[in-house]
């Protein structure tokens, strides 16, 4: 079951959802719209190998926005700090963002109960668009869990910025 955007404010309020900074304006029906923060990482890798670190660059987003390039894959991150230990997460893209052509968060949209974190955003433009700090990019959604719940103690609790993948590390196991 899906939270309403009037329950989400209440859960808010109540301490089991936890979104800072809180907007009440970017409720919407059934999710809030998130934003992203102010720093990329732009992958330099021209193949990207996943048993090898990734190499990429740093971009910090200013006002006059950043040009995000075709056939490149960048990292940013929410600029609110999200999660809940009561309820699952589901970050995915706004309609009016994808018919800019930009694909957020295509294959990585669920989060863990027990997560509160700044969210790594995956970011794929189909042509050249510009970016801004702070502006509405995506939205989450938050759903009731069904049984038991088991927290999530993994190494992407702590992330306050974009992080590249650590799946190199599995491969060297």
């Amino acid at each position: 079951m899906i939270l309403s955007g009037l329950k989400i404010e209440e859960e808010v309020r109540n301490g089991n959802i936890s979104i800072s900074p809180f907007n009440k304006s970017l409720l919407n029906p059934n999710s809030y719209n998130y934003r992203l923060g102010d720093e990329i990482l732009e992958i330099d890798d021209e193949v990207i190998d996943p048993k090898r670190e990734t190499h990429y660059k740093r971009i910090k987003l200013t006002k006059e926005g950043y040009l995000l390039k075709p056939n490149k894959l960048y990292l940013g991150s929410t600029l609110e700090k999200i999660g809940s230990s009561k309820y699952v997460t589901q970050l995915i893209g706004r309609s009016s963002i994808g018919r800019l052509g930009l694909f957020l968060q295509v294959t990585a949209p669920l989060g863990h109960v027990g997560c509160n974190h700044n969210w790594t955003l995956e970011l794929k433009s189909v042509q050249p668009l510009r970016i801004y700090p702070g502006m509405k990019i995506g939205q989450v959604t938050f759903w009731v869990v069904d049984g038991d719940k088991i927290m999530y103690d993994g190494e992407y609790t702590d992330f306050m910025g974009p992080h590249v993948s650590t799946f190199y590390k599995e491969c060297e196991k």
